[in-house]
């Protein structure tokens, strides 16, 4: 069980912080795909403070059912472990502190979600690396792949190029590739859900 007042409190704490976390709307859809899904094996691409994968492990299902999320920032990725071990009385999620690509590439066994939630630039790699570790029927979601407006307007500054750009590629990639079924939200930050085909 979680402890609810500490996952709100861990929340507005995030808020105020300015710590990137998946916003009121979003959290509402990845959770109701979640409670429709039942995942047994979810991977989570940036950790920050713990809060979404603690939102997540609600909706695991089955015998030995984990969530593996991983985390750059080795401070950060402490306190989303201390985190997760105030909030919640399981030990059903697994926080790693690495690259993520590099992670991903570690990694052989298949997930029913992969949830992106990481360096934007890197969207193309990480998708490249979820379909590996995927299967028919699994959900692929990335969170702010609209970045702000700033994909599908004309933004074209130096600033966020780059990851602009990534992201566009991203989004045409999951929405032609004939494998996937694909939604994109404009809600939160732009949101794409994913479902493999094939």
């Amino acid at each position: 069980m979680l402890n609810k007042e500490k996952l709100e409190n861990l929340k507005k704490k995030a808020i105020n912080n300015h710590v990137p976390i998946l916003k009121d709307e979003s959290m509402q859809v990845v959770k109701t795909i979640l409670a429709i899904k039942k995942p047994n094996q979810i991977l989570e691409i940036g950790t920050a403070v713990g809060y979404s994968a603690l939102c997540f492990s609600d909706y695991l299902s089955g015998e030995n059912a984990l969530i593996k999320t991983v985390e750059l920032d080795k401070s950060i990725s402490e306190i989303a472990k201390k985190n997760i071990k105030e909030i919640s009385d399981k030990n059903n999620i697994q926080v790693f502190n690495s690259d993520a690509y590099e992670f991903m590439t570690s990694l052989n066994e298949c997930f029913d979600v992969v949830f992106i939630d990481a360096a934007k630039g890197q969207y193309m790699k990480y998708l490249e690396q979820a379909y590996r570790l995927t299967k028919k029927g699994s959900i692929i979601i990335a969170d702010n792949v609209l970045l702000r407006g700033m994909v599908m307007g004309g933004y074209n500054q130096h600033k966020h190029r780059t990851a602009v750009t990534r992201l566009r590629e991203y989004i045409k990639e999951v929405t032609e590739n004939p494998k996937l079924e694909t939604m994109i939200l404009d809600i939160g930050d732009g949101l794409a859900i994913s479902v493999i085909k094939e």
